[in-house]
């Protein structure tokens, strides 16, 4: 890699380029490279995550295939909790690893291969049969994503100063929307079959995680000590929850917040029916250009203070469900637009969730610790996802508003229990 590219990228995005972030002597010198390739690395996978989207694209895809509403249903669940539930053991392993891009590494490579397998089902099976092996594929792939999770954080503060990590990823977030939004184009066009351009896109997801792997595996990641944990240890490590009241407040506010990313399958039940596949697309498009005008800007105030960025993206998230309301009470939802709007503002408010945890968890947790915080916290907040999607689905069989109403609510108690947190980019 170039280094006068990465050089002059790094002091035109970030704040500070002299300030030493926290970071050994080492680290500091090669930063501008490894900024470059946080940047390279998560865009593709950030890309691939908009391709596959389970809550719409694959959603789709197994309606198309004729797998029924119960392997539907079962898409958010699976992926969600797959996705953090694991880490609290994968997380002890990881631990004991020298260099933790590997880990990162293995597990974009786990997904890229769990991607091109649904490529494959969805070409030779039909029925529940594809219901059943595309769902199992995706568990395959989000346990692969936990392995990404819970290393990511250790490795991005070991090589990105602290006052540039949420730059580093909010910029990732914003370049990979480009190509989710031609995407969304090119299924509300029709410029080739629908399907045809579902499967294209789950093999162009595939090969982006697969590349992701080989961006990381280059990543100049300084070896550290550290000691493998077992089982019992791992489960110790829930500890943390009792005797660390800002990371339990913090894993209070994230999972209050879990309704923004719960909430989108009902503003899709919202929605009017008509073109399947053209609604899908102004859907997809409406996801990315959230994130394309909002993750940098998230990610820069993150920077400043990942606390404030919390609430404010909870207030956002209950905004985004009163509209919902409001679209629904005054019949309006079966228009072109006025779901696509509200997903928007909703996956705004997302977005900033996402940018913040990651930024506050990184910067609030000890050095040697970041593992097991990322873990437990995780963990914490998929038992909440559990028990949340549970609840949420029981109101929406009664009523689509009630659990939107149950949404905003949590919302807004994400927010004020992030009002108690404490500052922690200033330390």
């Amino acid at each position: 890699m170039r280094a006068g590219v990465s050089d002059e990228l790094f002091e035109t995005l970030v704040e500070d380029p002299d300030e030493d972030g926290g970071l050994e002597a080492e680290a500091r010198e090669v930063e501008p490279e490894n900024f470059l390739r946080h940047i390279m690395a998560l865009s593709a996978s950030k890309v691939a995550d908009g391709l596959l989207n389970p809550k719409l694209v694959l959603s789709w895809l197994l309606a198309h295939l004729g797998a029924g509403p119960l392997w539907a249903g079962l898409l958010v669940p699976v992926r969600e909790a797959g996705a953090l539930l694991p880490q609290l053991f994968t997380a002890g392993r990881i631990h004991g690893m020298a260099r933790r891009k590997w880990a990162w590494a293995a597990g974009a490579a786990g997904q890229g291969i769990a991607a091109l397998g649904i490529v494959a089902a969805g070409l030779m099976l039909q029925g529940p049969v594809a219901g059943a092996v595309i769902v199992g594929l995706l568990g395959l792939l989000a346990v692969s994503r936990s392995v990404c999770s819970v290393s990511y954080k250790d490795v991005l503060g070991k090589t990105v100063g602290k006052s540039r990590r949420g730059t580093a990823t909010g910029a990732a977030a914003s370049m990979a929307s480009g190509a989710v939004i031609l995407f969304a184009l090119l299924l509300m066009f029709g410029a080739a079959e629908r399907f045809l351009l579902v499967i294209g896109a789950l093999v162009l997801a595939g090969v982006a995680w697969l590349g992701a792997a080989l961006v990381m595996s280059a990543m100049e990641e300084a070896a550290q000590e550290g000691e493998a944990m077992g089982a019992r240890a791992s489960i110790r490590q829930l500890r943390l929850l009792r005797e660390r009241p800002q990371l339990r407040r913090f894993v209070m506010a994230r999972g209050a917040l879990v309704g923004t990313a719960l909430a989108p399958p009902y503003l899709v039940l919202l929605a009017s029916e008509g073109n399947a596949a053209r609604q899908l697309g102004a859907l997809v498009l409406a996801s990315a250009l959230a994130s394309l005008l909002s993750s940098y800007v998230w990610g820069r105030l993150s920077d400043r203070s990942s606390r404030r960025v919390l609430i404010y993206a909870g207030i956002a998230g209950a905004v985004a469900m009163g509209l919902a309301l409001g679209v629904a009470a005054l019949g309006l939802s079966g228009t072109v637009w006025a779901i696509p709007g509200v997903l928007f503002v909703l996956m705004v408010a997302y977005h900033g969730v996402r940018s913040a945890r990651s930024t506050y968890l990184v910067d609030m947790a000890p050095k040697e610790e970041r593992a097991s915080y990322t873990a437990v916290s995780n963990t914490g907040v998929g038992v909440i996802l559990l028990a949340m999607g549970a609840v949420g689905a029981g109101v929406a069989s009664l009523s689509l508003p009630l659990a939107l109403g149950l949404y905003l609510v949590m919302s807004l108690a994400g927010a004020f229990w992030a009002r108690g947190l404490q500052e922690v980019e200033d330390g």
